[in-house]
């Protein structure tokens, strides 16, 4: 059960094309972990997120498998993401505890990772959400939750 303040349209919309927008100008300007290990926004809308990976040379490990740091981040990346969409104008984010769960390893065999992301719950201070990560063939590679640190403007 997800338990998410609804917002406007207007701010979620706002919120979502601020992701894709961040993301856009990253990959423009080889900025970011888009730029650097190649995740990627597929989707957006409120409290969930859908990014993917395809694993290349600079996302794998001394056995050749892609690195847990890297896993890891695709998840945070996602998990924050989908918080963000559920926040209003001015509000920041920032991850407190990140919990990865790595049931496979993975090679560099063109098999892309896709990362699904739910908010969980966004209060005023703090927010939680849920991920699983997937190869191609649907097969579970990690699953994780955060707690997110929600930022309020000063007033």
């Amino acid at each position: 059960m997800t338990s998410i303040d609804t917002r406007s349209e207007g701010t979620v919309a706002a919120r979502v094309n601020e992701l894709t927008a961040v993301f856009e100008r990253g990959l423009q300007e080889n900025l970011g972990v888009g730029a650097s290990l190649g995740i990627r926004l597929e989707s957006a809308s409120e409290g969930r997120t859908r990014y993917y990976l395809d694993p290349n040379p600079a996302t794998i490990n001394a056995m050749f498998t892609v690195h847990g740091g890297v896993i890891a981040t695709l998840m945070d990346t996602a998990m924050g993401s989908a918080v963000f969409t559920t926040l209003g104008d001015g509000v920041a984010y920032t991850t407190l505890e990140l919990k990865v769960n790595f049931i496979r390893s993975v090679t560099m065999d063109g098999s892309r990772l896709t990362c699904e992301a739910t908010a969980i719950h966004v209060g005023r201070r703090t927010a939680t959400a849920e991920a699983r990560i997937t190869d191609a063939a649907g097969k579970l590679i990690a699953h994780g939750s955060t707690t997110i640190m929600v930022l309020q403007p000063e007033k």
